[in-house]
C-alpha cells in the first residue's frame, strides 16, 4: 500500500486543482493521499468527490502555519472539524496575516524597480483561500523577473531578503490543542527541514507529545538519510507516529513528486486510530476519510 500524507492544491499554493491533484495521485499508483493545503479546508469537497470517482482513499487535512520560540513550525492536521471555534479562530488569524502582508511586499518589490501589482498576484493565486508568497513568486515568474519560485524566494521573498515581511503564526502548543479539540490529530511537517523548527531534541518532542502531538514527518525531501534515521528513533522513543510524504505542489515545487516518500501502512493505521479516538472525545462532527477500494479504511 502506497500512502502520501502531505500534498497541496490550488486551494493554497499548489498548481493543481483539488480534482487534478487526486487524479494525479491515482495515476501515481497511490492508494491513500491526504490533501493538506495551507490553513484551509477549501479543497476538501472537490477532492473527496474525485476520490470516489477514481477509487483512491482521501484523508482531509491542512498544514497550519504555527510558531514556537520564534521559529516557524508547519503543523499537519488530519481530520479536524474546521468549524471548531478554537481552530477556526487561529485559521482566520493566520489567513488574515497572509493577506495583510502582500501589499507591503509588493511595495518593497516596486521600490526595487519591479513593476508588480495586486492584480498580478490575484491572477497567480487562482482563487486560493489566501494569497501569499508563493503567489507573488508565481507572478514574478509570469512577469519574467525570475525563472521559478525558488529563484523568487532566494532573491526577494525568503526570510531576510529585501521584500520579506513577517506575519502572524499561530502558537504551536495552542494549535495542537485546538486540533485535538476539533477531533483531529497533528503531525509536525519536516521538523528538521529548511526554515522550520530547527533541530528539536527528544525532550522537546516528548513535551509536545504530552500536549497532544501525534507524530512527526520523518521521510521528507528536506531530510537526508542520517536525519531520517535519527528522527525515526526519536519518534519510536517518544511514542510518536512516523510519517512520510511528498509535500507535492504540482509544478510549484521541484523534486517533490507524488509518492517520492510514503508512510508505512502500520504507521498510517496508528494515525487513523488516534484520529478516531480524538473524534469520539471531541464530540464534534469530524470529516470522513473518503474510502478507496484498496484500503477498507473507515
Amino acid at each position: 500500500m502506497r500512502i502520501d500524507l502531505h500534498t497541496h492544491s490550488r486551494a493554497s499554493d499548489g498548481t493543481d486543482t483539488p480534482a487534478e491533484l487526486v487524479r494525479a495521485a491515482a495515476r501515481s499508483r497511490l492508494d491513500v493521499v491526504a490533501i493538506t493545503d495551507h490553513d484551509t479546508a477549501d479543497g476538501w469537497a472537490e477532492a473527496a468527490a474525485t476520490a470516489v470517482d477514481v477509487g483512491i482513499t482521501l484523508v482531509p487535512g491542512m498544514e497550519i502555519s504555527t510558531g514556537l520560540r520564534g521559529r516557524s513550525v508547519h503543523l499537519l492536521a488530519y481530520l479536524p472539524d474546521p468549524t471548531s471555534p478554537a481552530l477556526a479562530d487561529e485559521l482566520n488569524r493566520v489567513l488574515a496575516g497572509r493577506e495583510s502582508r502582500v501589499p507591503e511586499m509588493l511595495d518593497r518589490l516596486r521600490h526595487l524597480g519591479i513593476e508588480i501589482g495586486a492584480d498580478d498576484v490575484r491572477a497567480a493565486s487562482h482563487g486560493a483561500a489566501a494569497t501569499g508568497r508563493p503567489h507573488i513568486a508565481d507572478a514574478l515568474v509570469t512577469l519574467g523577473v525570475v525563472g521559478d519560485r525558488t529563484e523568487a524566494f532566494d532573491r526577494f521573498l525568503g526570510a531576510g531578503r529585501a521584500a520579506y515581511v513577517n506575519r502572524y503564526a499561530a502558537p504551536l502548543e495552542v494549535t495542537i490543542r485546538a486540533v485535538t479539540e476539533a477531533g483531529g490529530v497533528s503531525v509536525i511537517a519536516h521538523p528538521w527541514g529548511r526554515g522550520g523548527l530547527g533541530r528539536p531534541d527528544e525532550a522537546t518532542l516528548a513535551h509536545l507529545h504530552d500536549v497532544g502531538l501525534a507524530g512527526i514527518e520523518v521521510d521528507h525531501q528536506d531530510h537526508d538519510a542520517a536525519a531520517r534515521d535519527q528522527l525515526r528513533a526519536m519518534a519510536r522513543n517518544v511514542g510518536l507516529v512516523a510519517t512520510g510524504s511528498s509535500d507535492y505542489h504540482g509544478t510549484g515545487k521541484i523534486d517533490h513528486e507524488l509518492g517520492c516518500n510514503t508512510t508505512a501502512p502500520d504507521e498510517y493505521e496508528r494515525l487513523m486510530e488516534l484520529a478516531r479516538e480524538a473524534g469520539v472525545r471531541s464530540e464534534r462532527v469530524t470529516p470522513l476519510v473518503t474510502d478507496g477500494p484498496a484500503t477498507g479504511t473507515a
